[in-house]
């Protein structure tokens, strides 16, 4: 069993996979998220191979998820920047979905990132990575569901979420005001049905329902928080 590092060595591991992930960016569009991208990127980088080893175990695979991170990270810190007093709800989760799409780094890197996380061994970690930015966008919201509907929003936002990437890539409009208009259109979408969604929780019919068959949808509860973080690498036991 593996030991999680100290803080000071995990900031130290972070940074060598940070320096990876630049250097591997100019090779991604030409070789996409592979080995041969990520032996460019540790020549390039003067990260040591041990040091490399610890930071990204599974090589490219854990340098696509740091990109993802890294826009995610990007995202929260613009929302955070921006006076948004004024905005609707609905137009706070379209506007975070768009600083998404904006902190992407190139499109051809992009379209490498859709194809690998597209591949059958990958698929699992690439709707872990957009399930996660659902639920940093609906915390930075501060969501406080606990039940059912946190799974529903979360589901139903990295549907938004992705088809709005794919719409994004082939976008060619000025200041990509079409992937605007579609992301509007979409979280209009969402808003509506969680509207329905609430007027439906009040109905006689369901709440008679819950008491009866649909009781066990009553004791569906979001993560405790206690989840084990998702470092490569690394475990961490159960106490």
């Amino acid at each position: 069993m593996s030991v999680k590092p100290e803080k000071s060595e995990q900031d130290h591991i972070e940074q060598a996979r940070a320096r990876l992930l630049a250097a591997a960016l100019g090779h991604v569009v030409f070789d996409g998220w592979s080995d041969q991208t990520f032996q460019a990127a540790l020549a390039e980088s003067g990260v040591d191979p041990g040091l490399a080893r610890l930071a990204c175990p599974r090589k490219a695979l854990d340098l696509a998820l740091a990109s993802h991170r890294q826009g995610d990270a990007a995202m929260l810190a613009r929302f955070q920047a921006e006076d948004m007093g004024d905005m609707r709800y609905s137009e706070k989760v379209a506007a975070l979905v768009r600083f998404r799409l904006e902190a992407m780094p190139d499109k051809e890197v992009v379209r490498r990132s859709v194809a690998f996380f597209a591949l059958p061994q990958h698929a699992g970690e690439g709707a872990g990575a957009i399930w996660n930015t659902s639920d940093l966008i609906w915390k930075a919201l501060g969501d406080t569901s606990d039940d059912l509907n946190w799974y529903s929003k979360r589901a139903i936002l990295s549907a938004v979420y992705s088809s709005s990437v794919l719409f994004w890539l082939g976008d060619n409009s000025d200041d990509h005001q079409e992937t605007r208009a579609f992301i509007d259109r979409r979280i209009a979408n969402v808003m509506q049905f969680e509207k329905a969604k609430a007027r439906f929780g009040k109905n006689p019919v369901f709440e008679k329902f819950l008491e009866g068959p649909g009781r066990f949808l009553s004791r569906i509860k979001a993560p405790d928080g206690l989840v084990n973080p998702d470092l490569p690498g690394y475990h961490q036991p159960k106490t």
